[in-house]
């Protein structure tokens, strides 16, 4: 029996992951990846507006540490944990989804930096 309710949080979240842009750039160690998305998404603590935000590492030396940010604020920074990118997820798809009720945000569960294997699991 298939679960209907799953097949539509599914279909959702790959229809908002096919409206999120990335772009990384490919020199030396930049883990930067610019995301837009076109409606709110969830991070422990935060809800994100609709817009452009860059995920970003700390730093070299601290790759645990993610860090989101608009042009003028940071809007989260945390931990995360070690994830291996889904075998069946496309290298230039930049995050996974979680689920959420109809009127809430769904939640980022994951980023991938763009062309990647490891991913950065937030820590709800």
């Amino acid at each position: 029996m298939t679960n209907w309710k799953s097949v539509r949080i599914g279909c959702a979240a790959a229809a908002l992951a096919l409206m999120v842009a990335g772009s990384v750039m490919a020199l030396g160690t930049n883990h930067e990846n610019r995301l837009t998305f076109s409606r709110p998404v969830a991070l422990p603590g935060v809800v994100l507006p609709a817009g452009s935000y860059t995920f970003d590492v700390a730093s070299d030396t601290a790759l645990a540490i993610v860090v989101v940010r608009n042009r003028t604020k940071v809007f989260y920074m945390g931990f995360t944990g070690t994830v291996q990118r889904p075998a069946s997820m496309s290298r230039t798809a930049a995050i996974a989804l979680g689920e959420a009720s109809a009127n809430q945000a769904p939640p980022i569960t994951a980023w991938y930096e763009i062309g990647g294997t490891i991913g950065h699991e937030f820590r709800y």
